[in-house]
């Protein structure tokens, strides 16, 4: 885990029941979470926190197996405990990227939030990219 005082990347991963989690919400409460999660997710950008972010589609692919040789086609049923969306910040470690997630509207709904840290090197050696936003605000 990084110890420096430069911003480190954290994700951010979303996990609820998708769709049907909300089901039960009245169209003007989902418009009152839609309008507090945007300006959530707003005003990290606006602090420099968020690099970005974005909800994922149920369509979902695994592949697995020699050569990619098993292809099984989703959504599934455990698709509750699935990411439905990530946002990826710069912050100084485990205790800010917790007290933004600990401000998420959506935890009101059932919403989960895993927050991880991007390694800053890989075990196996795989060499990742750092992207320009990133890279500019790590600066």
């Amino acid at each position: 885990m990084p110890t420096s005082s430069a911003p480190v990347p954290y994700l951010l991963f979303f996990r609820d029941g998708g769709p049907e989690a909300l089901k039960h919400l009245s169209p003007e409460e989902r418009q009152q979470l839609l309008t507090l999660w945007n300006g959530w997710y707003g005003g990290l950008l606006a602090d420099g926190k968020a690099i970005e972010g974005q909800p994922l589609e149920l369509e979902t692919r695994l592949v697995s197996g020699t050569g990619g040789s098993r292809v099984v086609d989703g959504p599934f049923a455990e698709a509750k405990e699935a990411i439905g969306g990530y946002v990826k910040l710069m912050v100084s470690g485990l205790d800010e990227a917790t007290a933004i997630a600990q401000r998420h509207p959506g935890l009101a709904y059932g919403l989960i939030i895993e927050i991880r840290s991007m390694a800053v090197q890989c075990e196996l050696g795989v060499k990742a990219k750092l992207n320009r936003a990133a890279a500019v605000a790590g600066a």
